[in-house]
């Protein structure tokens, strides 16, 4: 009569240590890019919570603030100079006809300026006004305070590494 059969005693096999892998953290391309999606849009609602809502009523702090696509439209126009409407359009990726309402709320508040096209007199050329550039200087105040007082809660060498990230983000957004 013969017994259990037993198998000879083995090591466990040993894994090299490493860090434990977190979904999305590591290395590579893929891991980076969705911490960076996910940090830059915590970041950037974080940013927006900072503004008015939008539609609220006239008050004590002047008119309603803008919604986001009118800012974005406003913000385009100061940063390129004189846009013609398509332009502003294809910049912001919305079609014409939407763009038309944005453009006219916010020459109706007195944000941006139509003049003539100087080589097409078809034409029209989109300028933010000095109230459209205060509102724009105010909502950046606002945000790069908010944001300066966060730098101060982080070391020298996270705020070293930020410094010289933050070139290569704004590559990555131009691209």
């Amino acid at each position: 009569m013969t017994g259990p059969k037993t198998e000879p005693a083995t090591e466990p096999a040993t894994e090299p240590e490493t860090e434990p892998k977190i979904r999305g953290r590591g290395e590579s391309a893929p891991g980076l890019a969705e911490e960076l999606r996910i940090s830059i849009a915590r970041l950037s609602r974080r940013l927006r919570t900072l503004r008015r809502p939008a539609g609220g009523a006239s008050g004590a702090d002047g008119p309603a603030p803008l919604t986001l696509t009118q800012f974005a439209a406003l913000a385009a126009i100061e940063r390129h100079g004189s846009m013609t409407p398509r332009e502003l359009a294809d910049h912001e990726k919305v079609q014409p006809p939407s763009m038309t309402r944005v453009i006219a709320f916010l020459e109706e508040r007195g944000l941006v300026a139509r003049s003539p096209h100087p080589t097409d007199g078809r034409q029209v050329v989109l300028n933010a006004t000095e109230a459209g550039s205060e509102l724009l200087a105010d909502e950046r105040r606002r945000k790069e305070a908010w944001l300066a007082r966060r730098l101060t809660e982080l070391t020298d060498d996270e705020r070293e590494i930020l410094r010289r990230a933050a070139p290569i983000i704004d590559k990555l957004s131009r691209s």
